[in-house]
C-alpha cells in the first residue's frame, strides 16, 4: 500500500472557460501551476458528458455518453503522476433536466458549459504520488 504524509500547499478556485473540455481544462491547470498531487471538485453544467465505466472481468473501460445538457451534481478527484507528468483521475456525477443521475469516471469529450472548481495541491516531503501499472487490476494505480 502506498502512502504519504502530506500537508496543504496552495488552493486555487476559479472558473473554467465556457466549451473547455473538462478533464483537459483541468490538467491544463495542473500543468501551468505545477501541481503534482492534489485533489479537485468541481460543480456546475455541461453541454454532453463522456465517461468510463471499468469492467472489473475484462479489464477495460466501456465510454458511455450523453449528447445533452447536465449539471455537474459533484466532481471529486485527484492529482498525481503519470508518465512524469500530472494526471487527473476524477469521478463525475451529473443530472438530467428530470433529476436523473449517472455518472463514472469522467474521460476527455465532455464540454463545459458552466464549472466552478476548488483545486488544493498536496505537498509531501516523501515525494509526490505516481502511477504505474498494477497488473492484479489492470489499472495505473498509486505505486
Amino acid at each position: 500500500m502506498k502512502e504519504l504524509a502530506v500537508r496543504d500547499g496552495r488552493v486555487f478556485m476559479g472558473r473554467l472557460p465556457k466549451g473547455a473540455d473538462l478533464l483537459g481544462a483541468l490538467t491544463e491547470l495542473c500543468v501551468r501551476e505545477g501541481v503534482t498531487m492534489g485533489e479537485v471538485r468541481v460543480i456546475g453544467a455541461v453541454t454532453r458528458a463522456r465517461v468510463g465505466y471499468y469492467n472489473q472481468t475484462g479489464r477495460s473501460y466501456q465510454a458511455l455518453g450523453w449528447d445533452e445538457h447536465l449539471e455537474i451534481l459533484c466532481l471529486v478527484g485527484n492529482v498525481s503522476v503519470k508518465d512524469g507528468a500530472p494526471f487527473v483521475h476524477a469521478h463525475v456525477t451529473l443530472s438530467d433536466r428530470f433529476g436523473g443521475v449517472r455518472g463514472g469516471h469522467l474521460l476527455e469529450g465532455t464540454p463545459v458549459f458552466a464549472a466552478e472548481y476548488v483545486l488544493r495541491e498536496l505537498v509531501s516531503q516523501d515525494g509526490t504520488l505516481e502511477r504505474a501499472f498494477n497488473e492484479e487490476t489492470g489499472l495505473f494505480l498509486w505505486a
